[in-house]
């Protein structure tokens, strides 16, 4: 593995990441008036086609970090969902 390959997972880890901290507190908040879900579901679009894209080359990092990225997102946009019905904005 080079040291492209390796500055890639990185990257693609810390990006993968960066809505664990908004889902934690969405979770241990129960709120979730400020998330947009016309931007979670643009960025789930998006992840998708990057993990289409990752399967046709066999980009195993790629893949991986776009199906966790993809699997958080999924799960931020869920209790979303959830927590704007529960407050009636939805």
């Amino acid at each position: 593995m080079n040291h492209d390959h390796i500055f890639g997972i990185i990257a693609g880890i810390f990006t993968s990441a960066s809505l664990v901290p908004q889902l934690i507190k969405t979770i241990r908040e129960k709120e979730a008036t400020s998330i947009s879900t016309v931007m979670l579901l643009v960025l789930i679009t998006g992840n998708s086609l990057w993990i289409y894209y990752g399967f046709l080359k066999e980009d195993m990092p790629s893949l991986a970090t776009n199906i966790f990225s993809d699997i958080v997102n999924l799960t931020l946009l869920f209790f979303s969902i959830k927590y704007k019905k529960a407050k009636g904005e939805m």
